[in-house]
């Protein structure tokens, strides 16, 4: 059984850093930021979302355990942001480490967030999934997620063309 649990203040600078190489790597991949500043783009994003670590506002860190794990094998970071006229969870982060990947985790994680959520009284849950992840996107419509909107972009490559 998967399960989470309130990220512990100790794990909490290994997430901060994990976090921020994801989002840089996530975002140079799909053609939105360059490679030479995409880390100082998103530390400064992540440090505006996170202008107080665990105890921010509306923001809701998850260490992601395996049954029976006292490492944990990933993390979740979920926001209650305004979307419409109501306020919904919304996944900034879901990620599971490469070595406990295609074991159901992720799934059952957002099984949990949705009860969590649910509890708080929030309206649902959203997410943003990058195109070049189809995987995440098959989980997320597996399990309820419909497409909201389209992003597109036309990136320019470096000598001018």
């Amino acid at each position: 059984m998967t399960t989470l649990a309130p990220m512990r203040a100790e794990a909490y600078p290994a997430f901060f850093e994990e976090a921020v190489a994801f989002y840089a790597e996530e975002n140079v991949t799909a053609g939105c930021w360059r490679a030479a500043e995409a880390l100082d783009l998103s530390r400064s994003e992540t440090e505006r979302m996170l202008w107080r670590g665990l105890e921010t506002p509306d923001q809701h860190l998850f260490e992601i355990f395996a049954a029976n794990g006292k490492e944990p094998i990933g993390y979740a970071w979920v926001a209650a942001m305004p979307m419409g006229h109501a306020k919904v969870a919304f996944v900034i982060q879901l990620k599971i480490h490469p070595e406990s990947r295609r074991r159901g985790h992720a799934r059952a994680a957002l099984g949990s967030i949705e009860r969590y959520a649910r509890r708080l009284g929030l309206a649902g849950m959203a997410l943003q999934v990058f195109a070049h992840n189809p995987g995440a996107q098959a989980l997320y419509e597996s399990v309820g997620y419909k497409v909201s909107s389209f992003n597109m972009i036309k990136p320019f490559v470096e000598d001018g063309t």
